[in-house]
C-alpha cells in the first residue's frame, strides 16, 4: 500500500501541533492519500531520512479519546525511531509501542511526497 500511494506531508519536522503547540514534529509526518484508517482519515506515516525502506510501525493508544491506530515508519534512521517513539509517549494520555521488523522490507519505489 505505501509503495502505490502518494504520501501527503502536513506536519513537516519542525512545526508545532496544531492544538497542542508545545509539541514539535522531530520528523516529518502525513499520511498515504487514498487511504483510511480505524478513524476514516488517511493512514498516519512517519517519514525520515534513511533508505528506501519500511522497517517499524508504532502502535499508538489515546487513552482519554479511547482510540488507538497504527502509524508505518517510512525511511527512518534509529535516531527518528527514538524520537517518534518519545512523541507518543510523553504524556500520560497517549502510548506507543515501537514493532520493529529484523529484517526491513526493501521497497522497489520512488518516494511521491507531497508537502501541504
Amino acid at each position: 500500500m505505501a509503495a502505490t500511494s502518494t504520501i501527503v506531508i502536513d506536519r513537516p519536522k519542525g512545526t508545532s501541533h496544531p492544538r497542542y503547540p508545545d509539541s514539535i514534529y522531530p520528523v516529518d509526518y502525513g499520511y498515504l492519500r487514498d487511504t483510511a484508517s480505524m478513524d476514516g482519515s488517511g493512514i498516519d506515516v512517519w517519514v525520515g531520512t534513511g533508505l528506501c525502506s519500511i522497517d517499524a510501525i508504532i502502535c499508538v493508544a489515546e487513552l482519554v479519546k479511547g482510540d488507538s491506530e497504527i502509524k508505518i515508519l517510512i525511511d527512518c534512521t534509529k535516531e527518528e525511531k527514538r524520537l517518534i517513539f518519545g512523541v507518543h509517549n510523553e504524556t500520560e494520555n497517549m502510548k506507543g509501542v515501537l514493532v520493529r521488523s529484523r529484517h526491513g522490507h526493501k521497497m522497489a519505489w520512488t518516494r511521491r511526497c507531497v508537502m501541504r
